[in-house]
């Protein structure tokens, strides 16, 4: 082992003129593949070969070098991604990302702050971006928010915060039993975050009581209303209520202002689903102000940026009506942390680590800093409305095709449809879709995903895709009809 007299090659590049032509030379070629996504296919399969290659390959313990490590990215890795960047590509909910997005991440690489406090430019980027979307979102001046890594963490952090505020009892000393069992109300058609939520808090699985919901997928008000009179009549603690605006399965949006009242009556927390859904706000189209009514009335709300925000992955915000039900919920003391008389860590330094769970952070903020700067809400508003009109045309489509069915209406970006056939019953209806949509992705052709909806396989376009354009809903119904028909004949 080397002392610490021995030379050793730094980390840094020994040649940076060298190391600039290769990052030069990383940009160009990154920039020449976003502007030909159009040309590829959506998705191709990785080959055994390369996934052998990155998998057989032992611990590296000399390097090879920058350029070629470089060069095995190109060969190994840039031509096989699941191709959410594409303009085809509507499998899910992922979001595509922006060149100018990408750069911002680069930059945030280049400085590399840790965002869990200090007083750091950075930190106020975060906390400015957090205030322009609590003021996009509705909700008042003292609202707060934290920058997480995606839709999960943010609702995980909000029901985590309705714990802490309308448990009977001090949560943060006495843990979830502290009193009667609590019990959170959502829709059957809820994401499954909440499940794993009520598990990871401690608060079980019975905690989550399921609501029925409507013919239009949307949670039963009054149905709920029942529910939590019961569970009051048991002697079980209900503290939060569950509204989702964009449903996973059929972008279908619960009233929102109907279960305002109630968490108001009541006197429950009011969380709001929006992973999607919420980034409907900044859009002028009619379907998204029906889809958001009411969503200003929340105690908090949890949004993706990478999916209707079109940013690279990482990002989502949890954001609170008011910033201290955070820091109650949240805040942590420790003698590392302690502020100072001045310096880095002066008292009244911003510390995100008292608004979530964790203290290492990345700067997530400025690729949402850099963006509404340079484009502004409105133009991210029009594409999220193009989105949308762009749903009705495929719903359209498919309507006019005596081959294809709608599974559920089209309220906002998510159609779900099916290729059916006279004579088949409903599984092989299913087995029938499920190749079709295989069929699709193994070809490149598109990247639906797929669903079940009341007992029925859906072929799922979620449309949160700045790139796609009306041609691109037109091939995909052509392909879907010519390899229904295909299997049919097999």
């Amino acid at each position: 082992m080397p002392d610490a007299s021995t030379p050793l090659r730094p980390l840094d590049p020994t040649d940076w003129d060298a190391f600039r032509r290769l990052a030069h030379q990383m940009v160009d070629d990154s920039l020449d593949y976003l502007r030909d996504v159009a040309t590829r296919p959506t998705w191709t399969p990785t080959p055994a070969a390369v996934m052998s290659a990155i998998h057989d390959e032992s611990v590296p313990r000399a390097g090879i070098g920058d350029a070629a490590a470089y060069d095995d990215f190109l060969r190994l890795v840039r031509p096989y991604p699941n191709g959410n960047i594409h303009p085809r590509f509507w499998g899910w909910v992922m979001g595509t990302g922006t060149p100018q997005a990408a750069m911002a991440e680069f930059l945030c690489s280049v400085v590399n702050p840790q965002m869990g406090g200090l007083d750091h430019a950075p930190v106020y980027v975060e906390q400015q971006v957090v205030r322009w979307y609590a003021e996009l979102m509705g909700l008042p001046g003292s609202a707060g928010g934290i920058l997480v890594s995606g839709g999960t963490m943010a609702n995980v952090l909000g029901l985590s915060v309705a714990r802490r505020q309308r448990a009977a009892w001090d949560v943060r000393k006495l843990g979830a039993y502290g009193g009667a069992p609590l019990r959170v109300y959502a829709s059957t058609e809820v994401h499954s975050w909440l499940k794993k939520s009520c598990d990871f808090l401690g608060l079980g699985e019975d905690a989550f009581r399921r609501v029925p919901v409507g013919a239009d997928f949307a949670v039963d008000v009054p149905a709920m209303a029942q529910m939590i009179a019961e569970d009051r009549a048991a002697g079980l603690n209900p503290f939060c209520i569950v509204g989702t605006v964009g449903t996973v399965q059929t972008g279908a949006s619960d009233d929102v202002n109907a279960l305002a009242d109630l968490a108001a009556r009541e006197k429950l927390w009011l969380h709001i689903d929006g992973a999607f859904g919420a980034m409907a706000k900044l859009a002028q189209h009619p379907q998204a102000a029906a889809a958001v009514r009411g969503m200003d009335r929340a105690d908090s709300i949890a949004f993706d940026l990478h999916k209707w925000g079109y940013l690279p992955f990482d990002i989502a915000m949890l954001i609170t009506r008011e910033d201290r039900h955070l820091t109650e919920t949240f805040a942590n003391q420790a003698p590392y942390l302690t502020g100072m008389a001045g310096g880095i860590n002066a008292s009244g330094s911003i510390y995100f680590n008292d608004r979530g769970i964790e203290l290492t952070r990345s700067f997530r903020a400025l690729k949402v800093w850099m963006t509404l700067r340079a484009q502004g809400s409105e133009l991210l508003g029009a594409h999220i409305g193009r989105n949308i009109t762009q749903a009705q045309y495929l719903g359209g489509l498919v309507a006019r095709e005596a081959e294809l069915e709608l599974l559920a209406p089209v309220p906002l970006n998510l159609v779900n449809y099916r290729f059916r056939a006279p004579g088949l019953d409903t599984d092989a209806l299913n087995a029938l879709n499920r190749n079709i949509l295989v069929r699709l992705q193994e070809d490149g052709i598109a990247v639906p995903s797929g669903t079940v909806i009341r007992g029925q396989f859906a072929i799922r376009v979620a449309i949160t895709n700045h790139r796609s354009r009306d041609e691109d809903f037109d091939l995909l119904v052509r392909e879907s009809l010519r390899i229904g028909r295909e299997l049919l004949r097999a």
